[in-house]
């Protein structure tokens, strides 16, 4: 447990936490009770414990404190670490959020991951807490937006004359007292649920907002309400009633994008804040006590991403040849009548786009002829593409101290992948610090029948084993240890 702050205390992956790692025995006694899916609850030598899972990311305490969950790669957790890895931790999360979604294609599991917007704060040199860094985040996005106003209907009694009269509610109201109308008009308000929505996040993070600040940032929503109760218990259907309701505003494209992108992580930290918990001590007294700000984000599934990321720029870097499928499921086994039994789903394919040659040959030789579906020229068959798997690679997120310490599942998958799909390589992508890792080769043993002549059907060239590699993936910068770029573009 470190005291970044008055206010953070930063842990780390598998830590174990106890009573007396708190400030406040208080929020201790209030995880245990909450039974979040980050903590695994033990009890040893009569003491409680809790104990960190694959999980990054920050929980407002009821003291006030935040508690900062970071990754962990070595068996440090000194000080000295805290800077560097919420350096990293917040490059990992930058690069996530500008994923260009029309460009590359949503990598899977992002839901929690791409709400905000293509222009991130840059990463200061301090290294702020993830608590901070989330705060900033939202806070760009509301200077920069102001809330947009539509036309709502409303029915007031006045005095004066304003829009519509209302006969048979005047006759009903005002037969006493003529001199008031009851009238109908179009007023330009921002009430609107895409606003409230907002203001809700907004008031949310005010335990991580300085009072000065806050005030200055809610200039502009004072005269908005938050969402009621019964919207925030079905805040899915809010927010998809509010993103419809942003959509037909009348607003410029690139301030349509803005205010969704506002509206995106708006409702992402409400949700999160609603995160799943287990019954707990008291679950009726849970259900009607204020959401408290949770942001969690499972690491296995965040350096997933990142790498996947990562690695396929540095492969379109060298060609734009080369395509990525990200986590594409296929049919590994059949049995006898052709049912599927098992599939299979890598982290990441990369593969080169080849017209069929011999179509291509087929198509001089041929005059256009036509087709239910048109004429058959030689574009529609060029169309004809052939895929070729270059490189099948998988990432874990482990500590992997040397080669000897890939485990057989692993070890298994690595060469079930190599038989499936015939790629030139296989890669398994482990997270590193720094850059004295370098990729390492693994070489199969391949033991052939003494009986059997060497040129048998059993050890054709075409049964050889793939490359298999262990690709160390440094974290500090976001690419692969050693000199493959180049060896990948002279391959070209």
């Amino acid at each position: 447990m470190h005291p970044s702050s008055q206010r953070v205390i930063t842990v780390f992956e598998h830590q174990r936490l106890t009573v007396y790692d708190f400030l406040q025995v208080s929020d201790f006694h209030w995880l245990m009770a909450k039974e979040f899916d980050v903590f695994t609850i033990k009890r040893r030598q009569g003491q409680w414990q809790l104990k960190v899972g694959h999980y990054i990311g920050i929980i407002l305490l009821p003291s006030g404190i935040t508690l900062e969950i970071l990754p962990k790669l070595n068996q440090s957790t000194q000080n000295d670490d805290i800077v560097q890895t919420r350096h990293w931790v917040q490059s990992m999360l930058s690069d996530l959020t500008r994923l260009d979604t029309h460009k590359n294609g949503r990598l899977p599991s992002t839901k929690n991951l791409n709400q905000f917007s293509h222009q991130t704060v840059p990463l200061p040199i301090e290294a702020l807490p993830l608590s901070d860094w989330l705060v900033a985040q939202f806070l760009q996005r509301v200077a920069g937006y102001q809330p947009t106003k539509q036309y709502q209907t409303q029915t007031n009694n006045h005095s004066s004359l304003q829009g519509r009269l209302l006969i048979k509610e005047q006759l009903r109201h005002n037969a006493m007292q003529p001199h008031k109308f009851v009238c109908e008009s179009s007023v330009l308000s921002p009430d609107i649920l895409a606003n409230r929505l907002i203001k809700s996040a907004l008031i949310h993070l005010t335990p991580l907002l300085p009072p000065p600040m806050f005030s200055t940032y809610l200039q502009l929503w004072q005269r908005l309400p938050t969402l009621n109760q019964c919207e925030m218990l079905q805040l899915n259907s809010t927010y998809h009633q509010a993103k419809r309701q942003l959509s037909i505003q009348p607003l410029q494209r690139k301030q349509l994008q803005a205010a969704q992108e506002l509206l995106n992580l708006a409702y992402w930290l409400l949700q999160q804040s609603n995160t799943a918990t287990g019954n707990g001590i008291d679950p009726v007294q849970q259900s009607l006590s204020k959401p408290r700000l949770c942001l969690l984000i499972d690491m296995n599934q965040a350096f997933e991403q990142w790498a996947s990321l990562c690695i396929t720029t540095m492969f379109q870097q060298v060609s734009d040849t080369y395509r990525p499928l990200y986590q594409t499921k296929s049919v590994w086994l059949n049995d006898d009548t052709g049912q599927a039994c098992l599939s299979i789903r890598p982290d990441l394919l990369i593969y080169n786009v080849d017209y069929d040659d011999s179509a291509h040959n087929q198509s001089n030789n041929r005059e256009p002829v036509e087709t239910n579906a048109g004429v058959n020229t030689e574009a529609n068959i060029r169309a004809k593409r052939v895929r070729r798997y270059s490189h099948v690679i998988d990432m874990k997120w482990k500590h992997l101290p040397s080669a000897g310490s890939i485990s057989a599942n692993d070890a298994y998958q690595l060469t079930s992948y190599a038989q499936a799909y015939r790629a030139g390589q296989v890669w398994l992508v482990y997270p590193v610090l720094g850059v004295e890792r370098q990729p390492v080769a693994l070489k199969q043993q391949i033991h052939h029948d003494d009986d059997n002549d060497a040129d048998s059907e059993t050890n054709r060239d075409d049964s050889s084993p793939a490359h298999l590699w262990l690709m160390p993936f440094n974290v500090l910068t976001g690419t692969i240890n050693g000199e493959w770029i180049s060896q990948l573009s002279k391959s070209q």
